[in-house]
């Protein structure tokens, strides 16, 4: 199919869920937050299950070729995975900057960075179970997760990130194991950190693709909406992802009015290209997303194009975020067709 559509990853979790309040009033946890769920304990578990239904429900009845699992039993894309390694101490957390230039809680390196156990392979599993369509899951990238602690063991955070992305390497071989048809790496601060990203960033990002077989992604963006408001005019770290060898690279357009004609420099890439302006609290028209997508084809091949939103509508309300999700299918559909007739 031309022009298939997905998310970046989250959907918005229900209010019976999350304290949604709660979560929009801070940056997104690196630690540990269960302050944040609503249900206790005893039936958390259930009711993130019944919570993910809806989302794959909601991405079905959008119209979405590509679901994910809306990240609904994670605080942060991050902290549920970067929480559950070897090598972290959690309950006495660091502090980093976060991208903003804000200090933030974070989880602390005290020993070598290992994978102890699959984090997601069982959400990838409940995932595969409950739709037909392709399927994609997320996993936050090495050298974000390396810029989201407090190093007190590594000689240097480019070790660190090397650990970091054996351990997201192993996730990734499991996630492919349980049916994941593309599985993401996240990696945001490859945009806010150019410099490092340069340095070893992109070496840890290849080390966490060594030898996997199956699609791959790779997500920068310039940060939530709700969260970071300004945007630059055009990404400080993003042709440098030509020499990533992951399949897919996921950008964002819509919020920041890209310059398309960047993806000349990743040719050969399939493109995820947001074209929802998430800091738009307007659904957009189905025209107006038609013609974010006609913005970048004359810079990528039409059949390298998925589209998708600009980043994740975890902070979105849930009637605009279904209604963005719907309007970004039917444009998709309304610039597919034109590829069709003109083909």
């Amino acid at each position: 199919m031309l022009l298939p559509t997905s998310l970046v990853g989250s959907y918005c979790q229900p209010d019976w869920l999350i304290d949604r309040e709660k979560l929009a009033g801070r940056f997104p946890p690196r630690t540990r937050a269960q302050e944040l769920w609503r249900i206790p304990e005893p039936w958390l578990a259930e009711a993130q299950d019944d919570a993910t239904l809806l989302a794959i429900r909601a991405q079905e009845e959008a119209g979405l070729d590509i679901i994910t699992d809306g990240e609904i039993r994670r605080e942060s894309y991050s902290n549920r995975f970067a929480t559950a390694l070897d090598g972290v101490d959690i309950d006495n957390p660091g502090t980093a900057l976060d991208r903003s230039g804000h200090p933030n809680p974070v989880p602390r390196i005290v020993g070598p960075i290992r994978r102890r156990h699959a984090v997601e392979v069982e959400d990838m599993k409940f995932l595969r179970a409950h739709t037909d369509r392709m399927v994609k899951i997320t996993v936050p990238g090495p050298f974000t997760m390396s810029q989201q602690a407090q190093n007190d063991y590594y000689p240097t955070l480019a070790e660190a990130a090397m650990d970091y992305a054996r351990a997201v390497r192993e996730e990734i071989e499991d996630l492919f194991a349980a049916g994941a048809d593309v599985v993401q790496i996240d990696e945001p601060y490859m945009q806010a950190r150019p410099e490092a990203a340069e340095e070893y960033g992109l070496d840890a990002l290849n080390t966490a693709l060594d030898g996997v077989q199956g699609t791959t992604a790779v997500h920068i963006c310039f940060g939530y909406a709700a969260i970071i408001h300004e945007r630059p005019e055009g990404y400080s770290f993003l042709p440098q992802l030509r020499n990533c060898s992951c399949k897919q690279i996921s950008i964002e357009t819509a919020q920041s009015n890209l310059d398309t004609s960047v993806l000349e420099e990743l040719r050969g890439k399939t493109i995820i290209l947001g074209v929802l302006d998430l800091s738009d609290p307007q659904v957009e028209s189905s025209e107006t997303i038609a013609a974010r997508i006609r913005r970048a084809l004359p810079h990528v091949d039409a059949d390298k194009v998925i589209v998708a939103p600009d980043c994740g509508l975890k902070y979105l309300p849930r009637d605009v975020a279904f209604g963005k999700m719907k309007a970004m299918a039917d444009g998709a559909r309304i610039v597919r067709q034109e590829l069709t007739a003109s083909g």
